[in-house]
């Protein structure tokens, strides 16, 4: 790990007094490798011309002439993705939050934003952040790749399809207290495909079910497994609003889950909301009979679907999911930290528990410990694994 003074530092400030300011600021603190440039244009140049020592740092105005921080920082995501960088300006919240935002889309290893007039504690926070948002690499996976349903339905078929589990952490206890069971395809030609590649095209043709019941199947046989090594995990796995308007669904996943030898109780079935909730009757006499008969029931992705919080009045709810675009950037944009803060809140006062997933830094695991969130889940915690790996993942942690 490099020490401060160490870095390589970039400033690209285009006034010349807060640009001078920044870097005493930065020498006070022990940098002693800083260089400077009043806009984006030239700090590309000295970033391009760095052949010996690479920039490690830059901070960087969003408000300058010639090329402005938006744009230099367009070019940072697309040649230097694994350059650390920060946004320090004096424009108003909402921009800076939009230019955070815009940032990560693009790839920048954004560490935050720092609000004109800075401080020395501010900017030796961010110094120390440039650690904190190591995060774990994800496996590449061909979730882009386009499949006919034929193919798709074939895999199924042919028993391709198995879950992929992430651990679920809890606040309070400091163990894993459950996991999400996660679709993946092991297609014996193109590898390991992510769910972006077939639950959109399964949705609209009203084939979801199949993979449905082919995660319940597969999620409930390992639950039973881990039962009898005396590992005790509620089990997630994801079920579509498309299925909801069959009347029959709760008593054919109530006796899946029984067959499989686990109890209903071990199980919660999250609710995607990918799709308009069109068959409300039916979707409710089916969540409300799931929920009687011991599921938990987990609003999934929420603030993204459709009218979250009317879900929240109608349907008996066990357990808030904070979708991950609010999560992963939550402690460093107060836009973000208001609306998983209130989140959070909300499901507290519905007397249910809060669960955030995205946790991709040390950061954003402080900050929702801080906003009081109940379970956590994400790549900072633990990847996706397979049964067999997940096993060893809790043997080492025990």
């Amino acid at each position: 790990m490099q020490s401060v003074d160490e870095l390589v530092i970039l400033v690209v400030e285009d006034h010349a007094f807060q640009r001078q300011t920044l870097v005493q600021v930065l020498k006070s603190l022990g940098a002693k490798k800083i260089l400077e440039a009043d806009n984006g244009r030239p700090a590309l140049e000295i970033i391009h011309s760095q052949t010996g020592e690479a920039v490690d740092l830059v901070i960087c105005d969003i408000d300058m002439p010639d090329m402005d921080g938006l744009e230099f920082l367009r070019h940072i995501g697309q040649n230097h993705p694994k350059m650390s960088v920060a946004i320090c300006s004096a424009k108003e919240l909402p921009l800076l939050n939009a230019a955070h935002l815009m940032a990560r889309e693009y790839g920048v290893r954004l560490l935050g934003v720092i609000q004109k007039p800075f401080t020395r504690e501010a900017i030796g926070s961010l110094l120390e952040r440039r650690h904190l948002t190591k995060v774990q690499p994800k496996p590449t996976s061909v979730a882009d790749t386009r499949f006919s349903l034929e193919e798709i339905i074939q895999g199924l078929s042919n028993d391709q399809f198995e879950p992929h589990f992430q651990p679920k952490f809890s606040l309070h206890t400091g163990g894993i207290v459950g996991v999400e069971a996660l679709a993946r395809w092991n297609h014996p030609e193109r590898g390991l495909v992510g769910p972006g590649a077939f639950i959109d095209l399964l949705e609209q043709h009203k084939k979801i079910d199949d993979l449905t019941f082919t995660m319940l199947s597969k999620a409930a046989a390992a639950s039973a497994r881990w039962l009898q090594q005396g590992l005790d995990l509620k089990v997630s796995v994801n079920l579509s609003l498309v299925s909801l308007t069959d009347f029959s669904l709760a008593d054919k996943i109530t006796r899946l889950v029984i067959d499989a030898g686990v109890k209903p109780q071990n199980m919660i079935l999250e609710i995607t909301e990918t799709v308009a909730m069109t068959e409300v009757a039916p979707a409710l006499e089916n969540l409300a009979r799931l929920r009687l008969r011991g599921f938990g029931l987990s609003v999934d992705d929420y603030g993204t679907g459709f009218s979250s919080l009317r879900q929240l009045t109608r349907v008996p709810f066990t357990e808030l999911k904070i979708d991950k675009s609010f999560v992963t950037d939550c402690a460093n944009v107060d836009s973000l930290t208001a609306i998983v803060k209130s989140s959070i809140d909300m499901a507290h006062k519905l007397g249910i528990e809060s669960v955030a997933e995205g946790v991709e830094s040390e950061a954003v695991l402080d900050k929702l410990r801080v906003l009081g969130c109940d379970i956590v889940q994400g790549y900072y915690i633990a990847k996706p694994m397979t049964e067999n790996k997940l096993v060893e993942f809790l043997a080492a942690e025990a």
